[in-house]
């Protein structure tokens, strides 16, 4: 949330442990935003060239990276809401480019094969996913300990609270996994599907260019929504709860 600087009491065990997970996801994710996003293919790109001075392009590119790494440590250590959602802004941002452009790395040994570019992908959405998710814990458990520490609030048994935590912090890699590899394979899941039915159809779809162009990627992103939304229609996650309580 857009607010106004908490103050915090001094981190505990946990959220300093938080603070050490994100601030690795960050330098990877830093690491991995320059390796799968050249300055190519973005609007700024396109901008410096028009008025002759290219290396504009790259500085802004450059300086948006570098905000998002800054503003993250900063954000993550000092526990700045507003510091951490300029970093995800500004690691978003620089990942915007035009749909047609064409597909490369910023450093030249990368793999060129679509299959190895496409996993750099989903491990890229991973670690994205895994610093917002614990870069917001680290907020949320400063705000449940200092208010615990202060008297504010009474919670019973914060241990338990922690584990459920740190295990939801397994499935969640697990699931950006999924969700990213079922947008960006398309092309290969939905000729699976129909070779069921019709072989033929099949290898044409593999065959297809709009299933591995925008097109797909879109599709993909339906299939997604579609999937998700199958979930909460179900209310699967109030039936994943009950189940996990009826174990414990």
């Amino acid at each position: 949330p857009i607010v106004t600087k908490t103050e915090f009491l001094p981190p505990d065990r946990m959220v300093t442990s938080l603070q050490i997970r994100a601030s690795i996801s960050l330098l990877i994710l830093c690491f991995l935003t320059f390796m799968i996003t050249p300055v190519s293919g973005t609007v700024w790109f396109s901008l410096s060239n028009i008025l002759g001075i290219t290396f504009l392009g790259t500085i802004f590119h450059l300086g948006l990276i570098m905000i998002g790494l800054v503003g993250g440590f900063y954000g993550l250590f000092q526990r700045d809401q507003r510091a951490l959602l300029a970093s995800y802004v500004a690691l978003m941002i620089v990942t915007i480019r035009f749909a047609g452009s064409k597909v490369e790395f910023g450093l030249s040994f990368m793999p060129e094969g679509e299959f190895s570019q496409k996993l750099l992908l989903i491990l890229y959405a991973i670690i994205l996913v895994m610093y917002i998710e614990v870069s917001s814990g680290i907020i949320r458990f400063s705000m449940l300990d200092t208010s615990i520490r202060k008297g504010e609030v009474y919670v019973m048994n914060v241990n338990k609270i922690t584990n459920r935590y740190g295990r939801a912090l397994t499935v969640t890699p697990v699931v950006a996994g999924l969700v990213a590899s079922l947008t960006l394979f398309i092309n290969l899941i939905v000729p699976f599907f129909v070779g069921i039915f019709d072989p033929v159809s099949a290898n044409r779809l593999r065959e297809s260019v709009e299933l591995t162009s925008v097109y797909g990627v879109a599709l993909g992103t339906m299939l997604v929504f579609i999937v998700i939304a199958a979930m909460f229609a179900i209310n699967l996650p109030l039936r994943i709860q009950q189940y996990m309580e009826s174990r414990n």
